[in-house]
C-alpha cells in the first residue's frame, strides 16, 4: 500500500513540522523513539539508504538509517530512518534569535560549514546542500548540523576539488535563499529584519568558514627538526576543534634540513570519546568538551580541598556521584522531558559562568542551579545572556 494510505488513522502516527520535501514523509512512534518514513522512487531510495549507511559507518552527522521497504511493482520504496532526537529546523532555531548578526547565527553558519567539511572528508558529495535539508542540535556552546536528506548525494573514494567547489557553491546559494526567505517571513513581525544583502553576506561567510577549516585540517607545514612545539601546537588546535589525531607524518622538506609534516585527523569526537572512557557518559562533542572541563575543575578543587593528589578514576567517580548525577536529577524534575538533559547541565554551567562574571566572583554550582530553576529553567532558545540577567537579579548583587 502507498504510505499515504497505510498510515491513515493510525494511533501511533505523529504530526511534526517538516520543511519542503519532494516526497511524502510520515512519522510513527515505535516503542521509545520516533521513526521517519519517506516514500520515493526505488532508485533514489536505494542510493539515499546507501549514503546514510556510509555516513553511519564513518560516524558522521546524519540521520540514522533503519531500513528500506521496496515495492518493485510500483517502482517505489519507503526509506526508514530514526528521527533525530532534540533536533530543530533552522526556521525554528533562527526565529528565536535576533534578526541581525549574533553569536547564535554565527554558530549555525559554523555548523553548516563544518558539516560540509565532514561529508567531503568522508567522500560524500551532497549535491543539494541547504538549510532545509539539515537538522540542528545544540551541542554545548556550539550547534551541530546533521544531514537529513541525501536524495541527491553520492559516495566516492575521494572527492575532487571540482566536486567540493560545486557543493560549496550550491550551499552558499541555498543558504542565501533560505536566510532571505526567513527574513522576508520575519519582516511581518520584525520590520527591522535583515534582507537579501545580509543573507548573501552571511551565506558567503559559510564558504570562508569552510575553506578555513579545510585548510586547517589538510595544511602541510615545514618546521625545524627540533621544533616539537609547532607540532604540539597544531595537534592542540585540532583537538580544540574536536578532532582526534590518527597519525603524524614527517618527511624531508626544503633547504636547511627542514621537515615537512602532515597530520591525519580522525572523526570529530576527541572529547566525546575521552568523556565516555572516563565516565560512561555518551555526549556530543561540544557537550563533552564542557563536561570534561567541569570534571577537571572539580578534580583540581578536590586536590586543593583535601591536600592530596586525586587520581583521575577517583575524581571521575566522585564527580559523577556528587556533582553530575544529583544536578541532572534536579534538572529532570523541572525541564520538559523532551529536552536534552546533558545539554541542560551544560546550560547551567554557562549560566554559572555568566552569573560569576557579573558578580565578580565564583557564585558556585548550587547557587547557579537554584537561580536557573527559579527563573524557570528556560529553554535554550531564550538566549543565555537574557537568562543570566534574570538569574543575576534573583541572585542579588555581590557582597
Amino acid at each position: 500500500m502507498p504510505l499515504e494510505a497505510w498510515t491513515a488513522g493510525r494511533a501511533d502516527l505523529r504530526e511534526l513540522p517538516i520543511g519542503p520535501s519532494r516526497h511524502l514523509v510520515r512519522f510513527v512512534h515505535d516503542e521509545h523513539r520516533l521513526i521517519a518514513l519517506k516514500e520515493e522512487p526505488i532508485d533514489v531510495a536505494r542510493r539515499e539508504y546507501e549514503v546514510l549507511r556510509r555516513l553511519e559507518n564513518l560516524q558522521l552527522p546524519a540521520v540514522l538509517p533503519l531500513g528500506l521497504a521496496e515495492v518493485p511493482g510500483r517502482a517505489t520504496a519507503i526509506l526508514v530512518t530514526e528521527f533525530l532526537e532534540h533536533s530543530l529546523q533552522y526556521r525554528r532555531l533562527l526565529m528565536r534569535l535576533p534578526s541581525g548578526p549574533s553569536s547564535g547565527r554565527d554558530r549555525l553558519l559554523d555548523a553548516m560549514a563544518s558539516l560540509l567539511v565532514d561529508l567531503h572528508r568522508g567522500g560524500v558529495f551532497w549535491g543539494d546542500c541547504s538549510l532545509a535539508n539539515t537538522l540542528f542540535r545544540r551541542d554545548g556552546d556550539r550547534i551541530q548540523a546533521y544531514l537529513v536528506d541525501a536524495e541527491t548525494s553520492e559516495v566516492h573514494e575521494q572527492l575532487s576539488d571540482g566536486q567540493r567547489d560545486y557543493d560549496l557553491e550550491v550551499l552558499v546559494e541555498n543558504v542565501a535563499f533560505g536566510l532571505a526567505d526567513l527574513a522576508a517571513y520575519s519582516a511581518r513581525d520584525r520590520p527591522e529584519g535583515g534582507g537579501w544583502d545580509q543573507a548573501i553576506s552571511e551565506a558567503e561567510s559559510v564558504e570562508i568558514r569552510y575553506r578555513q577549516l579545510w585548510t586547517e585540517l589538510h595544511a602541510e607545514e615545514e618546521l625545524a627538526p627540533d621544533d616539537r612545539y609547532a607540532v604540539a601546537a597544531r595537534v592542540r588546535r585540532l583537538n580544540d576543534l574536536g578532532f582526534a589525531i590518527d597519525e603524524i607524518e614527517l618527511e624531508p622538506g626544503g633547504s636547511g634540513g627542514r621537515l615537512r609534516f602532515r597530520i591525519a585527523v580522525a572523526t570529530r569526537r576527541f572529547h566525546a570519546r575521552e568523556l565516555e572512557r572516563r565516565t560512561g557518559i555518551v555526549a556530543l562533542e561540544g557537550q563533552a568538551r564542557i563536561l570534561m572541563n567541569d570534571l577537571r575543575e572539580y578534580r583540581s578543587w578536590l586536590q586543593w580541598f583535601e591536600h592530596r593528589r586525586i587520581e583521575r578514576p577517583e575524581a571521575a567517580r566522585r564527580w559523577l556521584e556528587d556533582v553530575y548525577r544529583p544536578t541532572t536529577a534536579r534538572l529532570a524534575q523541572a525541564i520538559d522531558p523532551d529536552r536534552d538533559i546533558i545539554q541542560a547541565y551544560c546550560d547551567v554551567l554557562e549560566h554559572k559562568w555568566l552569573l560569576s562574571e557579573r558578580a565578580g566572583r565564583d557564585v558556585g554550582l548550587e547557587a547557579a542551579v537554584q537561580s536557573y530553576l527559579e527563573i524557570g529553567a528556560p529553554s535554550p532558545e531564550i538566549g543565555a545572556d537574557h537568562a543570566a540577567e534574570q538569574g543575576f537579579e534573583a541572585l542579588g548583587s555581590p557582597s
